[in-house]
């Protein structure tokens, strides 16, 4: 793994998905639609939007389970649901009282026609201090801020400006690439 730099793995910021803020959420799915159209189809497709400011800036991202978290309901009902959960009544009961009331609301097509609406910035997560990597670091210590940070990605960095994506997917296909090197010798 000595012989991975960061810039090799990396996907460039020109071939990643990209919305400005202001954006909504389907305009989001629809660049990222566009870029896995785009991107070499032998690599693994992506799974998140960066959303840029009005500098070409990457100030967030948003993520799937960023997307399925705008499909659930936003109500006093939800509220209450999130409260239970200090009297310690089961996960499962818990599920069973939303799905119950979710069954009764609207369909998933209203669902996601009015979440399609969101803008991106309202669901965005902004990237934190360990979700930054040097083009020049090591795979090692990559690995090292994937596992301790739980990040499916981390931004690259050459001078303070974003270059890139690293993906915890293209990591996980150049450790199985240098584990088949390691045991073929």
């Amino acid at each position: 793994m000595d012989k991975y730099l960061i810039k090799d793995l990396m996907v460039p910021i020109s071939e990643y998905a990209t919305v400005s803020e202001g954006a909504t959420l389907f305009e989001a799915y629809l660049a990222l639609e566009q870029a896995q159209e785009e991107y070499d189809h032998n690599k693994y497709r992506h799974r998140a939007i960066l959303v840029l400011d009005k500098n070409n800036k990457v100030v967030g991202k948003v993520g799937q389970l960023d997307v399925l978290r705008a499909l659930e309901p936003k109500n006093e009902q939800y509220e209450l649901f999130e409260d239970i959960r200090k009297y310690r009544f089961s996960s499962q009961f818990i599920m069973h009282l939303r799905e119950k009331n979710l069954m009764q609301k609207e369909p998933l097509t209203d669902i996601c026609r009015n979440a399609g609406q969101i803008r991106v910035e309202d669901l965005m997560s902004a990237p934190t201090e360990g979700e930054y990597v040097e083009e020049d670091t090591s795979l090692n210590t990559a690995i090292h801020q994937l596992v301790h940070g739980s990040h499916m990605s981390l931004l690259v960095t050459r001078n303070n400006d974003i270059v890139g994506i690293l993906r915890l997917t293209d990591v996980f296909a150049a450790i199985f690439h240098t584990m088949k090197e390691c045991n073929l010798a």
